[in-house]
């Protein structure tokens, strides 16, 4: 069944690679409308990677499903009407340029506003619309780097670069989130929104609970803290295949059933060692070194010690659990599809089989209008 909470909700959005598109992605599975406005020669991320069917990359398909696609020049002025003219017949704008862009096309926000006071117009950057950073370059590694999610993120070595790239991804949620709550208060008062959203400042926003530890002296250090990588417990570990199994025994009754499990009852007790627990991250490491990621599945899979083997894709495209939620299209061509995460009045979203479709923007101005 498809989902029809944005039903009739018509979306213009003017972004690239994943951010905007993955908000946009969003609003579309939703029901929403959307219209991708790109480049004459296409959003980058079509040559992301490897190339699938109709010349464009996995990637871009999977974040672009059920849109509708236009290029047009955006540095004419006669297009710079036209899309003006669509906007004035949206709902949301959603764009994801650095500060000052728009005014350039002659689609700033006071015009936009004027044309249509009812718009919602989402601003998603990297550093926002103000501020000393608000016009600098950067990606999603140093977005992470400004927000703290890379600082307590990896090995007491080094941090590490996060997969997927968390900002972009969170940044688009916080879009798509903001836009609904937006909507809603326009059924209430008529009236549209201008929001501001820096994925800087989403990450830093993600790190509520660490920021509130900073301020203590005795502040774990990366890879040190009980979810960081100091906790026996709550580890990693790779099996004997060379694949990796995950432990999250964090309660007392999950660790007591892991360690009668292994028949190592006399870890039991060793649950509350200090942190960093090197000595016993040794000694589960050792354990688990014995014996398959598979073997140790079948060992501890279906007990209640939150034990997981590490999946890869194509494992995950098969996990039980994602089949049952259908939350998977079979493959489509040589590629799968991920439906939106939710289940929506007792059944599953619907289907992103058709990734994305190519449009005039003409035309497209004319069913609007």
């Amino acid at each position: 069944m498809p989902a029809d909470l944005l039903a009739g909700i018509r979306v213009v959005e003017i972004g690239q690679y994943i951010p905007a598109p993955f908000a946009g992605l969003a609003l579309a599975d939703l029901g929403a409308e959307v219209v991708k406005i790109e480049p004459p020669s296409g959003d980058p991320m079509r040559r992301f990677g490897e190339t699938r069917a109709g010349g464009v990359s996995a990637a871009y398909t999977a974040l672009n499903g059920g849109k509708r696609i236009i290029r047009p020049d955006l540095k004419t002025p006669a297009v710079q009407q036209q899309v003006r003219a669509l906007v004035a017949a949206a709902d949301v704008l959603l764009e994801s340029f650095r500060p000052g862009v728009l005014d350039r096309l002659g689609l700033g926000r006071q015009a936009l506003a004027e044309a249509n006071p009812r718009l919602v117009h989402c601003a998603l950057s990297g550093f926002g619309q103000n501020g000393p950073l608000s016009r600098k370059a950067a990606h999603d590694l140093n977005y992470m780097a400004a927000g703290g999610g890379l600082a307590g993120s990896g090995t007491t070595e080094r941090p590490v670069i996060t997969r997927p790239p968390v900002s972009d991804y969170a940044g688009g949620q916080q879009a798509a989130l903001s836009i609904a709550a937006a909507l809603f208060r326009r059924e209430r008062t008529g009236r549209g929104a201008y929001i501001d959203i820096a994925m800087a400042d989403v990450v830093l926003s993600w790190q509520a609970a660490d920021l509130a530890e900073s301020a203590s002296p005795i502040a774990p250090a990366r890879g040190a803290d009980l979810i960081g990588g100091g906790a026996a417990g709550y580890n990693i570990y790779r099996a004997a295949c060379g694949g990796f199994v995950t432990l999250a025994a964090l309660e007392a009754r999950f660790w007591q059933v892991f360690c009668h499990a292994v028949r190592r009852a006399d870890l039991i007790d060793r649950q509350a060692d200090p942190l960093p627990q090197t000595a016993l991250i040794a000694e589960l490491a050792a354990l688990f070194a014995k014996h398959t990621a598979l073997e140790w599945e079948d060992r501890l899979g279906a007990l209640d010690c939150c034990f997981q083997r590490v999946l890869t894709p194509a494992e995950a495209l098969l996990f039980p659990q994602f089949l049952a939620r259908e939350i998977l299209d079979g493959p489509d061509g040589d590629m799968p599809g991920v439906r939106y995460p939710a289940w929506i009045d007792g059944a599953p979203a619907r289907s992103r089989r058709e990734p994305w479709r190519d449009a005039d923007l003409g035309q497209v101005l004319s069913g609007w209008s």
